[in-house]
């Protein structure tokens, strides 16, 4: 039988995943939340839900005993851990059983014995698992191994997983800052702060095995997935099955799994990850002990519920699966979609979200996991990502194809996405001849930027423009005269707008519209336009155009996901702020926070002389470090924030003098 009462103790896109598996085999479900969660989707589906006292993800979300105590109070029968937060914590594994609640994942000896990286890279080279050279120790004894090692490394964090907690370093000089910067953000996300050193891949492939193990004894494999699209080594996109393997290798690495995994008495699903380099020969990485973020590639080539199986397994249940009944079935491609700016790195874009139209599913082969539904706020405190798009078909081509359709129809406003990096990326031979490795994104970063832009202009900025204008001049219409002589006269119609310069927008006649931007005409037809869509033809071509607008008074148009920001003339003289802030140049000398977030390190202090490209100051958001560097030579006049801190975007933190330039450059 499976479990009465489920308490899922986590938030976002895996609590909603749980509960869905869980509804379907009629289990209660219970919800955590924090004051900022109170109306979140996960809040609002759960059978009922629980507050978490604290202010912080320590005091909340990592506080294993509220946790526990709230489950006890719930009469819940079992907690499912999710990804990330405690899903991989040893302590609270047994802190579960030890109050009479089941853990739906591995016990506590899995969990310390894989979940810690050095533990689980010395189990398995005991057995024989192919493993890469590493070291692990204090600082003092990091920095002298690593001087016996070829350049480059990487430092990991040893309690690590999902991309955080993980430099590489080219140089030894480079070595302390960044065994310093790992073991923080790894201490601040996992509770530990441990790091480890090993030899770097120049050009790996990350290819993982997904597997399930019974109380029993029984452990199957569920094939693989490719997750060598990577950035700042957090995963992009997810396919299965991996186009590099050959049906021999793939045998052999699951086979390998599944030894794993039996040496070690493991139980429930878990994902055996391995680094395979150009010759094919694969190492293993590291366990996640967990369900995967990427987990629904294998969901749907395989129609096996991943989730289902944790949950029975759990429960006591002998699987029903043998090796030989798991089939494949076409491809499937997962992309993230983050709250981030590519165009500036990639810094987390946390906010409102004013406007929010997913993917249309359809037939089985689009599965869209994600916790928005519609306008609400991304918080800096969590991970920045919003959703997860899968696509399913025949083969991978196909696949593709359907991955760039759906991303062309998914509209997000308010905050910076990836959905047009994501778009471009799918497109480049490279991707479509997976021709990759995990450098690709960073090797390839200036083509794919260069490229992004080209395909934004694939559509006109001009109608852009022209729908913002006749989205504005509707909204104008219960308020003025158009009401009484109808939509709007033949002529004469004017707006003044701002798209990255000002533009007068003149309505010269209408069926079909004759338009002026200043002084170049254009002419679209079919025009049909609602509350917050519009449809126009121009040039034969037909576009739907969608329109928003933020609390702060924003508006946003978009098309085939791509969006721009615009206002009104009049609405950004009467916005003094914004246009400080737009007219704020390098050399004003003033170093702005570009995120929300929280000041973890200052690197400088007032009069100290800086080069261009150190850092001042280093500012954690969604879980991530970011380091915010000197623009020019300077000397540092005033620093306005202290460690600790938390910072809003574009808050002024440090006033930087040019050296170069004269006082009186320097506004005060």
């Amino acid at each position: 039988m499976y479990y009465k009462r489920l308490l899922i103790a986590n938030r976002g896109e895996i609590a909603l995943r749980i509960m869905r598996t869980a509804r379907e085999l009629g289990i209660h479900t219970i919800a955590l939340y924090t004051e900022i969660d109170r109306q979140a989707e996960h809040v609002l589906q759960a059978d009922e839900a629980y507050p978490l006292r604290g202010n912080n993800l320590q005091e909340t979300y990592l506080n294993l005993n509220q946790i526990v105590e709230i489950a006890q109070r719930a009469k819940a029968d079992a907690i499912h851990p999710g990804y990330g937060f405690l899903a991989e914590n040893a302590v609270f594994s047994q802190l579960c059983i030890d109050n009479g609640i089941d853990f739906v994942g591995p016990d506590a000896h899995a969990i310390l014995l894989m979940g810690n990286k050095v533990n689980a890279r010395e189990f398995a080279k005991s057995i024989g698992v192919p493993v890469l050279e590493g070291v692990v120790g204090d600082s003092v004894r990091l920095i002298e191994e690593a001087e016996k090692m070829q350049f480059p490394l990487l430092i990991k964090a040893a309690s690590g997983g999902g991309g955080k907690g993980m430099r590489i370093v080219y140089k030894k000089e480079e070595l302390s800052a960044a065994l310093e910067s790992t073991s923080r953000e790894a201490a601040s996300y996992f509770g530990d702060g441990t790091v480890l050193i090993e030899r770097y891949i120049q050009n790996p492939r990350h290819i993982e095995v997904q597997i399930l193990a019974d109380q029993h004894g029984n452990v199957v494999h569920l094939f693989e997935r490719e997750c060598s699209i990577q950035r700042r080594f957090q995963k992009v996109i997810e396919e299965a099955p991996s186009p590099t393997l050959t049906p021999e290798l793939r045998k052999e690495m699951g086979n390998m799994a599944v030894f794993l995994a039996q040496e070690m008495n493991y139980t429930n699903a878990g994902t055996i990850e391995f680094l395979v380099d150009e010759d094919l020969n694969y190492y293993f990485l590291e366990m996640n002990t967990r369900i995967q973020v990427e987990h629904p590639v294998t969901e749907m080539i395989t129609g096996i519920d991943l989730v289902e199986k944790q949950l029975s397994i759990a429960s006591g249940r002998k699987l029903k699966l043998r090796q030989e009944d798991i089939h494949m079935k076409g491809h499937a491609i997962e992309a993230r979609i983050y709250a981030e700016d590519p165009e500036k790195e990639f810094i987390p874009s946390p906010g409102e979200i004013s406007f929010y139209k997913a993917p249309k599913l359809f037939d089985g082969r689009l599965r869209l996991d994600s916790a928005v539904t519609g306008p609400c706020t991304i918080h800096s405190d969590y991970d920045p990502m919003i959703a997860k798009l899968v696509v399913w078909d025949e083969n991978r081509d196909l696949a593709i194809e359907g991955l760039h359709h759906a991303l062309h129809s998914y509209e997000i406003h308010g905050i910076k996405n990836n959905i047009m990096y994501l778009h471009t990326l799918l497109n480049t031979d490279h991707f479509r001849q997976n021709k990759i490795s995990t450098h690709f994104c960073q090797n390839h970063n200036d083509t794919l930027m260069r490229k992004m832009q080209e395909d934004k202009l694939e559509i006109p900025a001009a109608l852009f423009q022209i729908s913002f204008a006749l989205f504005e001049l509707k909204r104008d219409k219960a308020n003025s005269i158009w009401e009484e002589i109808g939509y709007w006269r033949q002529q004469g119609t004017k707006l003044r707008i701002v798209d990255e310069e000002v533009l007068d927008i003149e309505i010269i006649s209408k069926n079909p519209y004759d338009i002026k931007i200043n002084d170049a005409c254009y002419t679209v037809e079919n025009v049909n336009i609602d509350r917050c869509h519009l449809m126009l033809e121009f040039n034969s071509v037909r576009y739907l155009f969608y329109q928003s607008k933020n609390t702060e008074g924003k508006s946003f148009v978009s098309c085939q996901g791509i969006v721009r920001e615009l206002m009104r003339w009049s609405e950004m003289q009467s916005n003094i702020g914004y246009i400080g802030f737009t007219d704020l140049k390098e050399s004003d000398g003033r170093i702005l926070s570009p995120m929300p977030g929280r000041v973890v390190k200052i690197e400088v202090k007032t009069g100290q002389i800086v080069a261009k490209g150190d850092v001042l100051i280093i500012v954690e958001a969604m879980k991530m470090e970011n380091s915010i560097l000197a623009p020019f030579e300077g000397i540092v006049e005033v620093v306005f924030v202290s460690e600790g801190d938390q910072v809003q975007n574009r808050m002024e933190l440090i006033i930087l003098k040019n050296i170069k330039s004269k006082p009186s450059d320097i506004s005060s």
